[in-house]
């Protein structure tokens, strides 16, 4: 069961159909890719609470989103070819991100580059 998967395919439905939020599990990497949709101004925010011993993050749609993926499996890449990876899951230069899990913690495409640093792709948004 991959939680970040469900969490992602909830966020990708409810932005289809129009609703304004959503709520998902929440886990330290479920957590960390709402923070960076939020910097990235790809929803508007989020809340997390509990409901007995589960902890939840509701999130508030901006409907911004045209696309938004699990990228599997977790290619490993160095600093140099994450452009490549942009050409392949980004449709042109500018218009998205790719969320990356570096030793410095989750960071976009955008960042891992200026800090010259690799990692593992994660997602892509749209």
């Amino acid at each position: 069961m991959d939680r970040l998967a469900d969490a992602i395919n909830k966020i990708k439905t409810n932005e289809r159909i129009g609703r304004r939020e959503c709520v998902l599990n929440s886990t330290k990497l479920v957590k960390a890719v709402v923070d960076a949709l939020k910097k990235n101004s790809y929803i508007e925010d989020y809340e997390e609470f509990e409901e007995g011993k589960f902890k939840y993050i509701r999130v508030k749609l901006a409907n911004k989103i045209n696309n938004i993926g699990i990228i599997k499996p977790r290619y490993a890449v160095p600093y140099g070819l994450i452009q490549k990876y942009e050409m392949m899951y980004i449709p042109s230069k500018d218009f998205g991100i790719l969320l990356i899990s570096t030793p410095q913690g989750l960071m976009t495409n955008r960042d891992a580059q200026e800090k010259h640093i690799g990692g593992r792709l994660i997602a892509y948004v749209y």
